[in-house]
Parts: C-alpha cells; structure tokens; sequence
C-alpha cells in the first residue's frame, strides 16, 4: 500500500514537472507507477484529488517534518530560505499546480500546514497579550500574503528562480511584521519576558 502511495504521488510530481500541466491523465500517471488506473480511483477517486495529495505529501516530506524534527532550523532566514528552496526546486510542478482547478484546495491546504507554526510563533512571541482568535487570524492573514508571495514568484518569476534573494524577501517581510506587532499593547512587554 505505501509503495503504491509513494509510486502514484511521484509519478504524478514527475509527470506533471516535466509537461508544465496539471492535465495529465490518469491513466498516464497509473502506467508511469506500475498500477492500475482503477487503483487511482479506488485510492484517490480522481485525477485532482490526486494531485493535491501528491503536492501537500512533497510539501510536508520536505518541509513541514525536518522543521517539526529540528525546531531550530524553523526559524527567522532558515525557514525562509528552505521554503524558497523547495519551490524553486519543483517550480515546474507548482507552477502547473498554481494554475490548476486545484489551486483553489492546494492553497488552502498549504495554508492549513502552515498556519499552526505561524501560531505558534505568535503565541511564543507575544503569549496572552492577542486577545481572543488574534493570534490565530493574524496567523492565517500572514500566511496568506507569505503565500501569494510565493505563488507570484513560482509563476512569474525569472528563470532561474534565485531562493536566496527570495528569503531575503521573506524575512525583510517578517521583520517588518514584527517590528509593528511589537506596537500592540502589551506585546513589548511580553516579549522582554
């Protein structure tokens, strides 16, 4: 079963990268993973449901577990940097996939990976101090615009994708954010905390 999995997903990251198009059909990906395109249904029941597993297993395999694995390098210019990375690495793939019917769903399932950390960063850095879901709606609005960010340059940026640059983005971004959150009241002293 987790062969199967493993084969499907990356038949469909591999065949998507390299046409530049989420239209790929099923019955493409099923023969490039040594299976049956009833297998695809039976797992996945279509093509886009598919292919949004396929994005968010790369994202969370290379991304979201070794920064839960090593909270360390999860922060500030390091996590920029490796977010970069990773896009520009399967840029081909994302850039098909951001202009997909499935857009939509990968964004929003993205964000969902990413909002918890951007909560809990918001919760270590200030505590209490946000009132109510603040935390968690000021989470959802920065990853959002950390998302069109990336999305902007996955699909419209120079090729070659330059991460380095776009870390410095992110965390010029970042800084920014946080030196006007330190404004909320209460936030300066909690941080000093």
């Amino acid at each position: 079963m987790r062969r199967t999995r493993a084969a499907l997903l990356g038949a469909a990251i591999a065949l998507v990268s390299e046409r530049g198009t989420a239209n790929v059909p099923v019955s493409d990906i099923a023969d490039a993973a040594g299976v049956s395109r009833q297998l695809v249904y039976l797992h996945y029941g279509d093509r886009d449901r598919l292919l949004l597993e396929a994005a968010l297993d790369l994202a969370r395999r290379e991304l979201f577990e070794p920064w839960r694995a090593a909270p360390e390098t999860a922060t500030g210019r390091a996590r920029s940097l490796a977010l970069a990375r990773h896009f520009a690495a399967h840029r081909g793939f994302y850039r098909a996939m951001f202009n997909s019917a499935s857009a939509f769903a990968l964004n929003r399932e993205v964000s969902g990976l990413l909002s918890p950390l951007r909560s809990e960063s918001m919760r270590a850095r200030f505590g209490d101090v946000l009132p109510g879901r603040l935390d968690d709606d000021l989470a959802a609005f920065i990853t959002g615009g950390f998302g069109a960010m990336v999305y902007l340059w996955v699909t419209e940026g120079e090729d070659p994708l330059d991460p380095e640059s776009m870390a410095d983005r992110i965390t010029a971004v970042g800084g920014l954010l946080g030196a006007a959150l330190e404004h909320l009241p209460g936030a300066a002293a909690q941080a000093a905390e």
